[in-house]
């Protein structure tokens, strides 16, 4: 194996984490920035109200693209045990 074949697979798993966690992070991200404007807003204070709303947008994200990330990962997977025949030298 080589040092480009290293790269390139590290790469890819890079790639596939930032792929499949893209999702969930975007909709907490969303919803915790409109949770902290209805904060500013209404000067409302409360701790468990930032954290509640961001839980169940990932949660929902989860349940939503679910399906979609096991299918990435399961493709990359079975495409990095296929090949590796292919590096393995």
């Amino acid at each position: 194996m080589t040092e480009g074949m290293i790269i390139d697979v590290g790469a890819g798993a890079m790639r596939l984490v930032i792929f499949v966690a893209g999702p969930m992070l975007g909709l907490g991200l969303i919803v915790g920035v409109l949770v902290a404007i209805f904060q500013a807003v209404t000067s409302i204070q409360e701790m468990t109200l930032t954290f509640i709303p961001k839980i169940a947008a990932v949660l929902f994200a989860l349940v939503i693209f679910g399906s979609w990330m096991l299918q990435q990962v399961l493709m990359f997977s079975s495409n990095l045990l296929l090949n590796l025949p292919n590096y393995v030298r």
